[in-house]
């Protein structure tokens, strides 16, 4: 094509006008042809990644069977739908609940009956498609343990004595009577009880340096001291309060705080923090304290491994956009919303799993013989729950939050999925390998921190330790099983790891791809093709 040709007759005569010379118009060719090869470049970009992702399967949608095993509902998540005297739901609500998930129709969900007021939580993003990383529906999660099973007794054995166990300072495990039960029904030692089998889990205090450091937040610093809850302040402890959440009502009763706001100290202290955090505020934090430490001069500009730095020895440009902090903060929230909807995917489409409250209603009505429901003996023995039924007179599992758990089943944990898909990122973004310096645990009057002698975990280690505290916190609250954390967590790696191979091709500098440490402490590699392969 001539360059004339590429000219309107009316841009031509306005170029003549103009006085257009052939230097203007060999500039102007120039440029259209450097957009025309950007633009295909990023379009040949953007079919790569997409058509990577696209060989992805579609999981399996395997559910434990539950769903079938007992028509009656029994078995699944179904709070906030009309109910019988003890909490059967309703056939024809369940049935316009499954009908409007098959349909996958916003007109269908709005004719799903309910008892109360409360809305169930965004079931229509179980649909929904994302356009970075893997597609929502293609990653798997194994099923969930059947409601009867063996390990259903392990998973709500634990929720009940962390239930008893919820103002008991980690710091006095060793010392605490309940906690040494709990230690003992457990199997575990008072160091190791409601700890993660992550490698870095079991060192140091039990509350990861990331929810304790100050924030560097621009021109301020935020301590990381929070309002929380009076001891006691448990909920759901009666049939009749019990019941009337279960059928979605507003709860009448609140929650009595101390007037002091102090540093996580307690299962019911981090329960708290997971009650009102926002999605990402943890592993943002984490980043923030991260960026303005001492590895400022280590990890240039503070972002990406030493070694894998493409700026790390310029004295020219350093990054921000790029291999910088601008960055950093940014892709930890981008992983949010497709690690939600791949959790919501395997929520409502396929697992619907009863939520601990509602299994707490089973165990209530089975031990006093109000209702024969199928659960495994070893669970209806549980020294865990007759133990509570001491403290409270009754089977119900007690909750921390008034309300109870959110409008959506149980399995995965979304708290754990997105901890999972932003440990992804921090990992990517920061050197695992490295000392934390200047360890810190909390003072005795909970009002102040101190150094912690001896303690020098890797940023690895703590990002862990801060993924899991942020999952268990919910377990805290008796809203989610360990099985629902470990789901997650894992799902979570998945998604985030989807997400950092389409980034990992967007760059213009040579780098080496990122090396991520799993937390089953497997080694994987994105390179800067964005392929995933062993590391």
């Amino acid at each position: 094509m001539t360059i004339l040709s590429r000219l309107t007759r009316r841009g031509f005569l306005e170029g003549v006008g103009g006085g257009l010379t052939l230097a203007n118009l060999t500039a102007a060719t120039s440029a259209g042809e450097l957009r025309d090869s950007r633009l295909e470049s990023a379009l040949d970009l953007r079919r790569r990644a997409a058509l990577a992702q696209s060989r992805r399967k579609i999981a399996s949608m395997k559910s434990n069977g539950d769903e079938k095993r007992y028509p009656d509902g029994s078995g699944c998540f179904t709070k906030g739908l009309p109910k019988g005297t003890h909490n059967e739901v309703d056939p024809k609500a369940y049935n316009a609940l499954l009908r409007a998930i098959q349909t996958r129709s916003f007109s269908e969900f709005e004719k799903i009956p309910r008892a109360g007021g409360r809305r169930l939580s965004n079931p229509q993003s179980a649909f929904a498609f994302h356009m970075e990383g893997g597609d929502p529906h293609s990653f798997d999660i194994p099923a969930p343990p059947s409601m009867a099973s063996q390990q259903m007794e392990t998973d709500v054995s634990e929720l009940y004595w962390q239930a008893l166990c919820r103002d008991i300072p980690f710091t006095a495990y060793s010392s605490s009577e309940i906690t040494l039960r709990a230690a003992k029904g457990l199997k575990k030692t008072p160091e190791s009880l409601f700890r993660g089998s992550f490698s870095g889990s079991l060192k140091g205090p039990y509350i990861s340096q990331f929810l304790l450091k100050s924030i560097p937040f621009g021109a301020t610093q935020v301590e990381q001291r929070y309002t929380v809850p009076a001891e006691g302040s448990d909920f759901m402890t009666t049939v009749s309060e019990w019941s009337q959440i279960q059928s979605g009502f507003p709860p009448w009763r609140t929650v009595e705080y101390d007037r002091v706001p102090r540093y996580l100290t307690t299962g019911r202290d981090l329960a708290e923090y997971a009650h009102y955090d926002f999605a990402h505020q943890a592993y943002l934090s984490a980043a923030l304290i991260l960026i303005n430490s001492s590895y400022r001069s280590l990890l240039n500009c503070n972002q990406y491994k030493s070694d894998n730095n493409p700026y790390r020895l310029s004295t020219v440009e350093e990054g921000f956009g790029t291999f910088g902090p601008a960055e950093a903060v940014d892709w930890i929230g981008r992983v949010v919303t497709p690690a939600l909807k791949a959790a919501y995917c395997q929520k409502w489409m396929v697992h619907r799993r009863i939520r601990p409250e509602e299994l707490g209603g089973l165990i209530h009505f089975t031990r006093t013989k109000a209702k024969a429901c199928p659960l495994h003996p070893s669970l209806l023995e549980s020294n865990a729950v007759d133990a509570v039924f001491a403290s409270t007179g009754c089977y119900l599992l007690p909750q921390a939050f008034p309300e109870g758990c959110p409008m959506h089943p149980s399995y995965p944990a979304g708290h754990a999925t997105i901890a999972g898909a932003c440990s992804v990122i921090l990992k990517a973004c920061f050197d695992g390998t490295m000392l934390l310096s200047g360890s810190v645990e909390v003072a005795p009057d909970r009002l102040s921190l101190r150094e912690c002698q001896g303690y020098s975990p890797t940023v690895g280690d703590e990002i862990d330790k801060l993924a899991f505290n942020v999952a268990m916190a919910r377990n805290w609250a008796g809203i989610h099983y360990l099985s629902d954390d470990m789901a997650g967590l894992r799902l979570g790696e998945d998604v985030g790891l989807s997400v950092l191979q389409d980034l990992a091709q967007t760059f213009s500098e040579e780098f080496k791809g990122f090396f991520i440490t799993r937390f089953d402490g497997s080694k994987v590699y994105v390179t800067p093709r964005g392929e995933l392969v062993p590391a």
